[in-house]
């Protein structure tokens, strides 16, 4: 065959063939009476293998190689080509974020757009001081873009950086809660914890709304960030998980400070007062528990609160007996 009919049957162009045929890749059997090239249907055969691994993202030196060598062993170049695939994958995911942020920045000129490049840049930078200087101007501009303040925010383990951030996002509203919310589903428990602390410094409904689900979360630590934040808000809700928070001895002297503010009016005061009693009378509660749960009754005022302090001043466990009496001379001091 000659280069046109070899070119029409396998598709690779004519200056192509010839190209093969510079760097070694194709040599044809022989020439016509003419002189033209003459391929064979083995030479056919080869052009076809050469288009099936460049398929593969092979370059044509690999190629060569791969053809040529018959102690070839094409598990080393597979596996490389996996790699750097993976890695073009990657830079590509990475440059179709970046632009889908942009996008959702709205831009309405070049300047626009360079602004948003600038801040991306600085918030992925290394220097911890460019990253909080990229979150506090974030404020400034029009329509900066949330998914990344948000995505920065949970990545973020400088405490100084990560708190610019959580002002950054406080100070725009939309958008932000929801796309925290989905961090609390992360499988890295640090991404949780960053997630549920953005949201507790998120004023609004929306995040309230959100922090509420975050009270039956799976992880504890959510769990009860999501508790403190709703008592601080005055949200009842929260005082099963601060109780359960003060039997744990976790962040118990927050948990009966958020418990505390809940108790703004007196049938509050009291439901908590009862809450607090009944998880002293359990016979799992052991006795460090029942001791920073009778302490927590000092700060929550109303009769409730008072009854109960009398009852416990007789309590089989000297140490609450002593601890409940001392509350009872200071709420009659007042």
């Amino acid at each position: 065959m000659l280069i046109g009919e070899v070119a029409r049957r396998s598709g690779v162009s004519a200056r192509m063939l010839r190209h093969y045929e510079s760097l070694g890749l194709v040599r044809p059997s022989g020439r016509s009476g003419s002189g033209y090239r003459e391929y064979s249907g083995e030479d056919v055969r080869r052009i076809f293998h050469i288009e099936s691994l460049r398929s593969l993202g092979m370059s044509l030196r690999e190629i060569g190689r791969a053809l040529d060598d018959p102690g070839f062993t094409p598990s080393v170049l597979v596996g490389d080509l996996i790699a750097q695939t993976r890695e073009r994958i990657a830079a590509e995911t990475e440059l179709l974020t970046r632009l889908r942020r942009i996008d959702a920045a709205d831009p309405t000129g070049w300047e626009d757009v360079l602004q948003a490049v600038a801040l991306l840049q600085a918030l992925g930078s290394t220097s911890a001081g460019a990253r909080q200087r990229a979150a506090l101007s974030s404020a400034n501009e029009t329509s900066p873009p949330v998914e990344a303040l948000v995505e920065a925010a949970l990545r973020e383990s400088d405490p100084n950086v990560a708190g610019a951030l959580r002002w950054a996002l406080a100070r725009l509203g939309d958008g932000g809660p929801a796309l925290l919310a989905e961090g609390l589903d992360s499988p890295v428990a640090a991404v949780r914890e960053r997630a549920v602390q953005s949201l507790a410094e998120l004023p609004g409904d929306e995040a309230t709304a959100h922090l509420r689900r975050a009270l039956v979360h799976r992880d504890v630590v959510v769990r009860g960030r999501a508790a403190l934040a709703l008592g601080a808000r005055g949200v009842g809700d929260a005082a099963p998980i601060l109780i359960e928070m003060i039997v744990d001895g976790r962040n118990d002297t927050d948990a009966a400070d958020a418990l505390s503010v809940l108790a703004s009016d007196t049938a509050t005061a009291d439901r908590i007062a009862a809450g607090l009693v009944e998880r002293l009378a359990l016979d799992t509660t052991r006795a460090p528990a029942r001791g920073r749960l009778t302490q927590a009754l000092a700060d929550i005022p109303g009769p409730g609160a008072s009854r109960a302090l009398v009852e416990l001043a007789e309590d089989e466990d000297r140490a609450v007996a002593l601890t409940a009496l001392y509350l009872l001379r200071l709420r009659e001091a007042r």
